[in-house]
């Protein structure tokens, strides 16, 4: 039996030495796995981005999958994700034949959830596209690449929602090349099927299809053989009402935050292509670059404040304040600090980051001005990241959800319906609603945080007060 991966260093370790040392630690194997994670998702647009003769329009087609692709990632954290701190918990009880059934029921929940969700998307494409904002000639494209993208579904939930029973049990690095090989996997096809054999947006998802696959038999082979500390038996596979409802309330957060992106990006393809008129092919391409550059931007930022988490957390629960306070004090200014260096990037090389999805001139030349008006506060953004991840690590799950919600559902999809009726651009105001929501979507969670929590640290013991 494989031996489980723990860590050398004393569990005690986080309580001492320097803060920042302790946060970077824990981030870099973060960002790494999340990097690994991001080309997965960026490969396709990219390369689709430069499909000779092919246009903008192949682009815009994916960048309308993107609701779709979030929908099948929310069931993939609400019965995955949601059941892994459960299973932990039983484990820690030493109840291993719990923490079994949790990890079939969680095997189960996903495996039908896969199947209804791909049965779901070959009845319903045509008019969910249409809804999504497709035009005559994009939906074209969104349709080639989901018809064989709905094929992997199934690879899709049970490489991503098992993964989190690998690193549950103790085996990090299992996980980690689960991503990876996946990733790396997709980068050497996706060239091959889209310009190799010519198969355009369709090798772009047959590759992601392959991808997937792989990396389901590879969590499979690992979790049905004995090298699991706890394997998947067919007798955890039976359905208990009381484990399953576990499962999704514990998932649920995950779920809410995983919609709340996909009715932004539909609010937002629908609200370009109402003011684009014959031009909303084109905006909708450009809001799919631009998201496709704040996501390559977002992961050191995330790599930071998750790794901030578990330190904060462990010296939150030592009583440790001044360590907590310092500790956020270190995350906060390493956040502000890469933002502040990416806003200035992107405004001196915006025509880098736009050509890394395009080769179109004069649609990249559209861009820019776009690019700079979404990116315009977004050092903003790193107030966001610390107070929700200073909320989370301090065990307040409540008030972290809320700050997410703010700036996305009640922040981001109202202006996003408004602004365009009051500028004189209105495809603008599509864009402003970022930079906006960021301001005071990032101050309200920030100095929330700072009030409530950062100021009250050693005043009072904030884990017996209301």
């Amino acid at each position: 039996m494989a031996k489980e991966e723990v860590k050398t260093s004393k569990a005690g370790e986080f309580g001492t030495g320097s803060m920042a040392k302790l946060i970077i630690r824990q981030a870099l194997p973060l960002t790494l796995s999340q990097l690994a994670q991001l080309v997965y998702n960026i490969t396709d647009r990219i390369y689709i981005g430069h499909i000779p003769g092919a246009g903008l329009a192949p682009l815009t087609g994916l960048g309308l999958t993107f609701p779709i692709v979030s929908m099948i990632s929310a069931f993939t954290l609400l019965f995955g994700q949601g059941g892994a701190p459960l299973f932990s918990i039983s484990r820690g009880e030493g109840n291993k034949e719990k923490a079994s059934r949790i990890q079939g029921n969680s095997f189960v929940m996903l495996l039908a959830a896969s199947v209804i969700l791909t049965l779901f998307g070959y009845i319903f494409m045509r008019p969910i596209l249409y809804a999504l904002g497709a035009s005559d000639n994009s939906y074209i494209y969104a349709s080639q690449y989901l018809k064989i993208y709905f094929i992997g579904t199934i690879f899709s939930m049970i490489a991503t929602g098992l993964n989190f029973y690998i690193t549950a049990q103790g085996y990090p690095k299992t996980a980690m090349v689960t991503v990876l090989s996946g990733a790396f996997l997709n980068i050497a096809l996706d060239p091959l099927f889209i310009f190799g054999l010519k198969l355009g947006i369709r090798g772009a998802a047959l590759a992601t299809v392959i991808s997937q696959a792989v990396s389901a038999v590879w969590v499979l082979r690992f979790l049905l053989s004995d090298k699991a500390l706890i394997p998947i038996r067919r007798s955890s596979l039976k359905l208990d009402l009381g484990i399953c409802s576990g499962i999704i309330s514990m998932g649920f957060t995950g779920f809410v935050m995983e919609i709340t992106n996909c009715a932004t990006q539909i609010v937002c393809n629908r609200t370009l292509r109402a003011y684009g008129d014959i031009n909303g092919d084109l905006y909708i391409t450009i809001m799919t670059i631009v998201s496709s550059v704040r996501s390559i931007m977002g992961v050191a930022v995330n790599g930071i404040t998750a790794g901030a988490q578990p330190v904060l957390g462990y010296n939150y629960g030592a009583r440790k304040y001044d360590r907590v306070r310092s500790g956020i004090k270190t995350m906060s200014l390493f956040g502000f600090v890469y933002t502040a260096v990416c806003w200035l990037i992107i405004f001196i090389f915006p025509g880098f980051f736009i050509g890394l999805f395009s080769n179109d001139t004069a649609a990249n030349a559209v861009a820019v001005p776009y690019l700079h008006i979404f990116f315009m506060a977004y050092v903003f953004m790193s107030l966001q990241y610390s107070g929700q991840s200073t909320f989370m690590s301090l065990g307040k799950a409540p008030q972290a959800i809320f700050f997410s919600l703010l700036r996305k559902a009640l922040l981001v999809i109202p202006l996003t319906l408004i602004l365009p009726l009051i500028l004189k651009d209105p495809i603008s105001g599509v864009f402003w609603a970022e930079p906006i929501s960021n301001v005071i979507g990032g101050s309200a969670s920030f100095f929330t945080m700072f009030f409530t929590v950062y100021r009250r640290l050693g005043k009072e013991d904030p884990l017996t007060s209301k």
